[in-house]
């Protein structure tokens, strides 16, 4: 029995180049794009400007956006390429914050009894798209996107997410997982680096179809 592929995600680093590749994808298999709620959400300039303030409010607004659309892939009909995951939030970025103590621990948990009610209703990705990068490539591409919010974020905040990630994606077993290093890559400029990635993503595209 063919699998129907309904669902593609692509995770990384803040600047590894997901929404762009995102928009690529979309428009090359014509599959729809979910992205992440960043522009439009009401927490992240606050949150840059003061970490501790605000990291539990702005965990809590991507957590719910992302149920939200997990959702909705669920009860879609069409295959959808998706703007990181929602295992990323809690996994990489509200366990970053309360280790370096940017989330207290009472809000910690409380935030993992949501995440966790949450997860049981939700369906991982068919494929997991990784992009590894490494920090001076990450900040060469927040630079050149140019959102001014961004511009305080710390190197070690980066560094700290980066080691989450690769953790992370190590132990990642909820189904399967493509990893494109872009550190050399430039899949906006070059059409030879986009069809370097359309060639990976083939090969996994076709395993599942024959799954």
């Amino acid at each position: 029995m063919q699998h129907k592929i309904k669902h593609i995600a692509i995770s990384g680093n803040i600047g590894s180049g997901k929404t762009t590749l995102v928009e690529k994808l979309s428009k090359h298999y014509n599959w729809i794009p979910v992205y992440e709620s960043a522009d439009n959400n009401p927490y992240l300039k606050d949150f840059y400007e003061d970490m501790t303030r605000w990291a539990f409010h702005l965990q809590i607004y991507f957590l719910n956006s992302r149920f939200k659309q997990v959702t909705s892939i669920k009860d879609s009909d069409r295959t959808i390429v998706q703007d990181r995951t929602i295992y990323e939030d809690a996994s990489i970025f509200a366990a970053n914050l309360h280790e370096s103590g940017h989330i207290a621990e009472r809000d910690y948990q409380n935030y993992l009894d949501i995440f966790n009610s949450m997860v049981n209703f939700v369906h991982p990705p068919d494929l997991l798209i990784y992009l590894r990068a490494d920090i001076p490539k990450l900040v060469q591409q927040i630079q050149k996107r140019g959102r001014e919010y961004e511009y305080s974020m710390s190197l070690d905040y980066l560094r700290k997410l980066n080691t989450h990630y690769e953790q992370w994606i190590s132990n990642y077993t909820l189904g399967r997982l493509l990893i494109i290093d872009v550190n050399n890559l430039d899949f906006v400029e070059r059409i030879e680096d986009f069809a370097f990635i359309i060639g990976k993503m083939e090969l996994e595209l076709n395993n599942l179809f024959e799954m």
